[in-house]
């Protein structure tokens, strides 16, 4: 039988040449979930009822009932989730092929520890980036990679509001337009509980990467886990949301092949 490149990664898979990296949070009643100021509406965190569960409702089988928001726990955002994307996409209409693709893990960690979450990524550092890796590829994906995903069992620590609001990291406002506008990519990923720095909301315009990147047809994609797991370059992202008419976005599954480990 002659090799393909399907065959060649079935095989590399099976002799652990090439690993999977998950990098979904676990969604539960306690993930946490993006609170907004009043006057706006909150989105529901995950609740689930019992249809039946090996009972008189059915005795052989068990299933389940979920209210939750399209934006809770590791969920991608499609342009429709954003007032300046609202003639875009929505999520069911993303074609497949933008949802997997090279992944380009930025490493924020110190920074964003020793700034206790206030610390915003400039286009210097996305440039300082391309100096040592490449350029970023068209079709790829920017994931920021923070250490924020340590945080996540807690609400508290995750959206770590304080005085001033929350204080998460993000890109700050000439990144984001950066991003969309300067390369092709398919979206950027983070950690934290939306695309956008904590203080986003006070940049002008507010909430910049939300603004330009989904304005932009991109996608957004959050609360990933294990990122230290990335090399820099060299991965390939899987992004598996469901395929929802007229959404505005999706929890979605989401992992990595990487060189030579498995998750």
């Amino acid at each position: 039988m002659s090799s393909t490149p399907v065959s060649e990664l079935i095989s590399a898979l099976a002799c652990g040449a090439v690993g999977i990296v998950d990098l979904t949070q676990p969604l539960t009643e306690s993930t946490p979930t993006i609170q907004l100021p009043s006057p706006f509406a909150n989105t529901p965190g995950l609740t689930r009822e019992a249809i039946s569960h090996y009972d008189d409702r059915g005795p052989a089988w068990a299933w389940y009932t979920l209210t939750l928001g399209e934006h809770v726990g590791t969920h991608v955002d499609a342009p429709i989730h954003w007032v300046t994307g609202r003639d875009g996409l929505d999520i069911g209409s993303v074609t497949a092929d933008t949802l997997v693709g090279p992944a380009c893990v930025i490493d924020k960690t110190a920074e964003t520890e020793a700034a206790n979450g206030d610390y915003l990524l400039t286009v210097a550092d996305l440039q300082a980036w391309e100096d040592a890796h490449g350029r970023i590829p068209d079709g790829g994906w920017v994931l920021l990679r923070t250490g924020w995903s340590s945080r996540a069992h807690d609400q508290d620590e995750f959206l770590n509001v304080g005085e001033h609001g929350p204080r998460t990291p993000g890109p700050d406002v000439e990144a984001s337009r950066w991003l969309a506008g300067e390369r092709g990519i398919a979206g950027f990923g983070t950690e934290t509980v939306g695309i956008d720095a904590g203080c986003a909301g006070g940049m002008e315009p507010p909430f910049p990467l939300h603004n330009f990147l989904l304005g932009a047809g991109r996608l957004g994609l959050t609360q990933l886990a294990n990122l230290e797991r990335l090399p820099a370059t060299g991965a390939l992202l899987v992004v598996a949301p469901l395929r929802l008419v007229g959404g505005t976005g999706s929890p979605s599954r989401v992992y990595a092949f990487v060189p030579g480990e498995s998750s």
